[in-house]
Order: structure tokens, then C-alpha cells, then sequence
């Protein structure tokens, strides 16, 4: 049980996801256990799960050596101001885009302000996801749905060496389980902590990743065994694998390992 376990879990999550809803049902579900929260780059997954981050909410694709649940879709949007052609339209479609100048097409700029700024400057327009155009707070700028843009995925991350009673609970909490629930009943789809982020897209959390990177149609990954995680390895411990780009291999949760009893 997590009683006899060091009490903290450490999540980390990049721009534009916010934690809060989870962290509230974590605290009043096990007031005992301590949840850190550290924002971080979308740049930095790799870096903070190899120091003392246990889990990101991450934006796919992450490194395929890590573990991934897809949880929701975000909406792609077209920033323009709020005085151009294509604010005047409900949503806008690729076609639209070729009328005008695309400074990023996305599917997330690297520099997201500095893009903004050039928007607002009138030189062009970005497409970025609706969350990370909420964060920034742009008042002379309109964010538009880009409608046949596939949009971006938000996973939840972790290591095979930091999988525990403790990040197996957490992916009860994120994915709608009760207190009461078991882990083997239906779980409830994730998604944002905003009434204003209705239109994001629940996945099919879970699911298995294919060759060409999209899931297969329906059901969920294949659990790990309890005990296949790598005993004893920790933090500061080196797999050996250097982490590439990838999709993250789908889990539907993750082994019990050593992490939790620090």
C-alpha cells in the first residue's frame, strides 16, 4: 500500500496543460502522499524524467523508450488579428492558408511568443495548438479553428525504472478512476481543466502504438505484469538506451517498480 512508501511524487508539464483538476483529486485522495508539480519546456521531457521527474504530461511524439497513455486531442487554431480577412471566418481550412503568409505552420512553434509577435506585427499568420494561444493572452489577436489539421496529442509519460504503486494510482486519478474503482473497470477519458477547452478531443488512452504510428482501432494496451519494471534502478540509474524521437510505446499502466519506495 502506499502508506509503507517515501510520501512524494514529482509530476512535471510542458506549456499550455494545466494539472490542476488531478492534483486536487491527489490531494484528497491521499493527503499522505506529496505531489510536486514543475512546469517545464516542451523541450525538456527527456531531461527532467532522467533527474527527478516521475511522470510528464507530455506532447506526442516523446521518445520511444519512454511509456505513453494518450489522453486528448488538442485543437489546432490559426492565430491572425483580430482585424484580418481571416478573423472574419468561424474556422479555417489548409486551403485558406494558402492565401496567406504562414510564418509557422506548426504543429507547435518553437519559439511560440516571438511567432506571436510577428502576428500581431501583421506579418503573417501561426498555427499553434488552442492552449498554448490561451496561455499567451494575445487581446489584439483571434484564434481560429484550422478544421482538417489532425491537432496535437497529450500524453502521460514515464520511464519503465520510475513505474510504482505511486505513478499507477496517478494514472488512476488522470484517468477518471473513483477511489473505489478497481483498475481492472472502464477507465473515464482524460482531458483539460478548462469548460473553455470542450473541443479538445478525448483519445483512446492506452492504446497500442503501430508501425506507422496510429493507434490500433479500439481496446487497450496489453498491461505489464506487476514486477516488470527494472528492480532497484532509480533516478540516477543509466538503461543504456539513448532516447530517440518516436510515438512512446502505449501502456495501459505501468509495472510495479522501486521508484515509490525511496
Amino acid at each position: 500500500m502506499l502508506g509503507c512508501m517515501t510520501a512524494a511524487l514529482t509530476i512535471a508539464f510542458v506549456p499550455g496543460v494545466s494539472p490542476a483538476k488531478w492534483a486536487r483529486v491527489w490531494r484528497d485522495r491521499f493527503p499522505s502522499v506529496e505531489l510536486r508539480l514543475r512546469p517545464i519546456g516542451s523541450s525538456d521531457v527527456d531531461a527532467a524524467l532522467a533527474d527527478d521527474v516521475d511522470m510528464v504530461f507530455a506532447r506526442m511524439p516523446v521518445s520511444d523508450v519512454h511509456n505513453a497513455i494518450p489522453l486528448w486531442t488538442e485543437t489546432a487554431v490559426v492565430a491572425t488579428p483580430k482585424d484580418s480577412t481571416l478573423a472574419d471566418s468561424s474556422e479555417i481550412t489548409q486551403a485558406d492558408l494558402d492565401a496567406v503568409h504562414v510564418i509557422d505552420a506548426g504543429p507547435v512553434p518553437a519559439d511560440v511568443d516571438g511567432a506571436l509577435d510577428l502576428v500581431e506585427a501583421n506579418v503573417g499568420v501561426v498555427v499553434l495548438p488552442q492552449s498554448l494561444f490561451r496561455k499567451a493572452s494575445r487581446k489584439d489577436l483571434i484564434a481560429r479553428a484550422l478544421v482538417d489539421s489532425p491537432g496535437t496529442r497529450i500524453a502521460l509519460v514515464w520511464r519503465d525504472e520510475d513505474a510504482s504503486e505511486l505513478t499507477e494510482e496517478f494514472i488512476g486519478v488522470v484517468r477518471g478512476r473513483t477511489a473505489n474503482s478497481s483498475r481492472s473497470q472502464p477507465d473515464q477519458p482524460g482531458g483539460p481543466d478548462r469548460a473553455g477547452d470542450a473541443d479538445a478531443r478525448p483519445s483512446r488512452g492506452g492504446s497500442k502504438a503501430t508501425a506507422g504510428g496510429k493507434d490500433a482501432a479500439g481496446g487497450k494496451a496489453k498491461a505489464k505484469s506487476p514486477g516488470g519494471a527494472k528492480s532497484g534502478s532509480g533516478k540516477g540509474s543509466n538503461s543504456g538506451k539513448a532516447p530517440k524521437p518516436g510515438r512512446g510505446r502505449m501502456r495501459g499502466k505501468p509495472s510495479r517498480g522501486s521508484k515509490g519506495n525511496r
